[in-house]
């Protein structure tokens, strides 16, 4: 029988808090800063999370020396946090006060005399996909301003997301266990999948086991699209607009991007489940997909760039005379992301050409790899509106890389 910690996963401990607390206040020094402040704004990210380990809808004031302040609007998530410490586990800030917003933020930094101070601001752009610009809202920043006309903000972004691209013992063990989770998540969408069962029917099995064994999903939660031909991507129409649930049928493609969460630490995977008898071209889109996933895992390694695995996974493409729509990889959490340009002519013409028009490329492919750095290899091959999209998180270790899944990383077939 499997002990409650082996079921739910690891907790994380004071020891990681302050490993946080002690990196990030590091680099603050280094950039003489006073405090900074972190919200989460319903961004993808949710960032006040890495330093309090909970998530509040709230802003985190992080001073350089002493405790921070956590400022939530609402009630019911302090009375949460309440009732966990009343179960052992405890929050990791006891100051958590009820107030929200940039003057209530720059109040409290005029408490500890920090008004002149100068201020590092996390949440400018980019902080994930599709917050390009950022996530912080006009009225916070003015209103943050406004009350604070002597101190000096700084951008502190890429200095507090960088640091969290870099995975602790412990982190990694969270991670390890989303993955887990991932795993039987996939086995259930396999068993799902088959002709004459909705959409609807296959989100519901792939996300039931993922609550069932304690975890959490992160926007966009679950993308799941299926069809012979279907380039789509995202969350099924059916969860956003006024849209009956597709039935599947044989010779569709079933594909899934699961997005496991424990902790914090996101496992990513792509699933791919044929319905066969699937057509040549799709046959062929998958064995260049695992070729490029091959690639990918035997580029990983320390001292390399980003940027040098993107190029091993996209030579197989290029050499199959494939296109890719979405990322080959991207770093877990949100840093550098790696598109491929090949072969896109072979949509000219297409409803599909009218919407691939803008540039695409590798962003941040110097970025050099080390070990506890994650990646999520996603590589999709595509042949015209033909898709195969399959992969899932590695860790960087010493020596390599450290696959954490199986099942995601090729296509399955139910006769």
């Amino acid at each position: 029988m499997a002990t409650e910690d082996e079921r739910w996963g690891p907790t994380l401990s004071l020891a990681e808090r302050d490993r946080r607390w002690r990196g990030i206040r590091a680099l603050m020094s280094g950039r003489a800063l006073d405090a900074i402040l972190v919200g989460s704004f319903q961004g993808r990210e949710r960032l006040e999370s890495y330093l309090i380990d909970d998530f509040f809808d709230s802003i985190v004031v992080f001073p350089v020396r002493g405790e921070p302040c956590v400022l939530s609007f609402a009630t019911g998530r302090v009375s949460r946090a309440q009732e966990s410490a009343r179960r052992g586990f405890p929050p990791w800030v006891k100051d958590i006060r009820i107030g929200f917003g940039g003057a209530r933020a720059a109040s409290v930094l005029r408490e500890w005399r920090l008004d002149r101070g100068r201020i590092g601001l996390v949440g400018f752009g980019p902080t994930a996909p599709g917050e390009s610009e950022g996530l912080l809202p006009y009225g916070f920043y003015k209103n943050l301003t406004e009350n604070l006309p002597a101190a000096t903000i700084e951008d502190f972004t890429r200095d507090f997301t960088d640091f969290i691209l870099v995975k602790s013992a412990e982190e990694l063990a969270l991670l390890r266990h989303a993955a887990t989770v991932s795993e039987a998540a996939c086995a259930a969408m396999i068993e799902a999948a088959r002709p004459g069962v909705s959409e609807a029917e296959v989100y519901a099995a792939i996300t039931g086991e993922i609550h069932r064994r304690g975890c959490a999903t992160r926007y966009p939660f679950l993308s799941l699209q299926s069809g012979p031909d279907n380039l789509g991507w995202g969350a099924p129409s059916w969860t956003l607009r006024a849209e009956p649930p597709r039935i599947l049928a044989r010779g569709d493609l079933v594909q899934a991007e699961i997005h496991t969460c424990a902790g914090g630490q996101e496992a990513q995977v792509q699933m791919s489940v044929a319905l066969d008898p699937v057509d040549a071209e799709i046959g062929k889109c998958e064995r260049v997909a695992r070729q490029s996933y091959e690639a990918g895992l035997a580029a990983v390694r320390p001292g390399v760039s980003f940027g040098e695995v993107v190029a091993a996974m996209e030579r197989p493409l290029a050499a199959a005379g494939c296109w890719a729509k979405t990322p080959l990889l991207h770093t877990l959490t949100f840093g550098a992301t790696g598109f491929s340009p090949v072969h896109r002519e072979q949509i000219a013409g297409t409803p599909e050409a009218a919407i691939e028009t803008a540039p695409v490329g590798v962003r941040r492919g110097d970025l050099v790899l080390q070990p506890g750095m994650t990646l999520e290899l996603e590589p999709n091959a595509c042949l015209g509106t033909k898709r195969v999209n399959i992969g899932a998180a590695v860790i960087v270790t010493a020596t390599g890389a450290e696959e954490l899944n199986s099942l995601p990383t090729r296509v399955h077939h139910r006769g």
